[in-house]
């Protein structure tokens, strides 16, 4: 984190300024649609007009990716000449750090310090690591009889939609495009309406780090226009979307209606986090756990919502969440001392709060938290929350609530733990905490969980595969498995 003081930052959020045109065949483009308010939540002020992407605007991104896919030079580079821009474009992203971070904590409330410690390291570090891999894949020839030879070669899948989510806007585009990039493939970005500033700057870099036009394209606009038209348009390829289950079941939809193209879900969660009497620091644990559900408002598809605890060391534990939640410094994303900052939005602020309201209503025990703080900022703030006694049934031990929201759950035997943790619809990720070697493989195993950590949470590098199971989607993100959504097997067999 650079030395950047309170004051600095809230100067420089003073003088943002952005364009907000589409970012289409390398260039500017204002689109034929009005223009909406980018609002921020850390105060409500208005940051930027930025173009409403519908039809036309889709169309004309698709035009550009599908010119530069069949005609233009991106897919014949050789792969090393294609990792080289990519890794220009992460010495950008490098250069331009500071207003990237400042960009992201306006738009989606992030602290200043995460944006800038942990959402850039993780896309400046996607793009170099992606660019380090182009040319290092191989394809394959089988043994065959002595008469014949058998090629499978992995070949650029075309033209690719991208659709990402607001609480990561960089972190979460650059697992899709850097990927997508590397293996040939061209790709219209579109981000969420309420972060779409990062992502043009990201296409503005693009473009600036020599990655020829219309190579990324990035469209912005709303979900039910902007979304629904690169779901459904016939030519685009493959489309892979991190969001919602609700709307990653639209995304099949539009599939099955237009052109069948591949669809990659990186979907919802609602995680569990196991701790056992035997786990090696109960301490740790604990502050893991309050970390995990109160880093970046709770508003992680991974979060780990569900606290599963032996009723034996319950009250100590959550008591140690109890407690670090209260020391929590909720306040402007600007200050780096902040730890937690805005909610995104009001309606999304409302939605937390209804879930909040549930829970009470359901005959959870509210430890502490639940309401509302530093309205008169004009910002969405609200205090970490930490419910205890929750019904396994419930609405609250169910449902994905996507904020600052914990429910813990007590538990008196490990089979009943693992049935806990898989009584959900979800199946992206899950926390255990256990000395015994043999407890921690058998539990994973059991955990339908596309990532377990275990004595750890939110760890990993892109050196391993991110997704998950059940309704939690399905595909990778990261590691070299994600290049299989981008591409297509081919077999050549040649008769000798």
């Amino acid at each position: 984190m650079p030395a950047v003081p309170h004051d600095e930052w809230l100067r420089r959020a003073k003088a943002f300024q952005l364009s907000g045109g589409h970012h289409i065949d390398g260039a500017e483009e204002a689109g034929a649609g009005a223009a909406f308010p980018v609002v921020s939540p850390r105060d409500g002020r208005v940051l930027a007009e930025v173009a409403d992407g519908g039809a036309a605007e889709v169309d004309a991104a698709v035009a550009a990716a599908r010119r530069a896919f069949d005609s233009g030079p991106w897919p014949r580079l050789a792969p090393a000449e294609r990792g080289r821009a990519l890794l220009r474009l992460a010495d950008l992203l490098e250069e331009r750090r500071e207003e990237l971070a400042l960009a992201v904590s306006l738009e989606m409330g992030k602290p200043i310090s995460d944006a800038y410690g942990i959402e850039l390291r993780a896309v400046i570090g996607t793009f170099r690591w992606y660019g380090q891999l182009a040319d290092k894949l191989t394809d394959e020839s089988p043994h065959t009889a002595p008469d014949a030879l058998a090629l499978v070669t992995r070949e650029p899948a075309g033209v690719v939609g991208a659709v990402v989510p607001w609480n990561f806007p960089l972190t979460l585009a650059g697992w899709k495009v850097a990927p997508a990039l590397a293996a040939g493939c061209t790709v219209v970005l579109k981000p969420s309406e309420n972060s779409p500033l990062s992502a043009l700057l990201l296409g503005r870099l693009a473009t600036e780090a020599g990655i020829p036009h219309g190579v990324l394209n990035v469209v912005t606009g709303d979900g039910p226009t902007a979304g629904r038209a690169l779901g459904l348009h016939p030519d685009v390829d493959v489309l892979a979307f991190t969001g919602s289950t609700a709307v990653g079941r639209h995304f099949l939809r539009y599939a099955a209606d237009s052109n069948l193209k591949r669809v990659w879900l990186e979907l919802g969660g609602k995680s569990p986090n196991i701790v056992l009497p035997d786990a090696p620091d109960l301490d740790k644990a604990a502050a893991t756990a309050a970390w995990g559900i109160f880093f970046n408002q709770g508003e992680m598809c991974t979060a780990p919502s569900r606290l599963l605890v032996h009723s034996s060391i319950a009250e100590r534990v959550t008591e140690a969440v109890v407690r670090r939640a209260r020391e929590l410094k909720v306040g402007d994303p600007l200050d780096p001392e902040t730890e937690m900052g805005a909610l995104v939005g009001r309606a999304h602020l409302d939605r937390v709060v209804g879930h909040i309201r549930h829970g009470l209503d359901e005959g959870a025990q509210l430890r502490t938290g639940g309401d509302r703080v530093l309205a008169e900022t004009g910002g969405t703030y609200l205090e970490p929350t930490v419910f205890d006694r929750v019904d396994p049934g419930s609405r609250l031990a169910r449902e994905e609530i996507f904020g600052p929201v914990l429910s813990v759950l007590a538990f008196d035997d490990l089979d009943e733990a693992v049935r806990q943790a898989n009584a959900t619809e979800y199946g992206l990720a899950a926390g255990l905490w256990t000395s015994d070697l043999s407890t921690a493989h058998r539990v994973s195993r059991a955990l339908k969980a596309g990532t377990v950590w275990v004595n750890c949470y939110e760890e990993g590098d892109l050196t391993v595969p991110f997704g998950g199971m059940k309704q939690s989607g399905n595909g990778r993100d990261k590691s070299a498995h994600a290049l299989e959504k981008y591409t297509e097997l081919k077999t050549t067999w040649i008769q000798l």
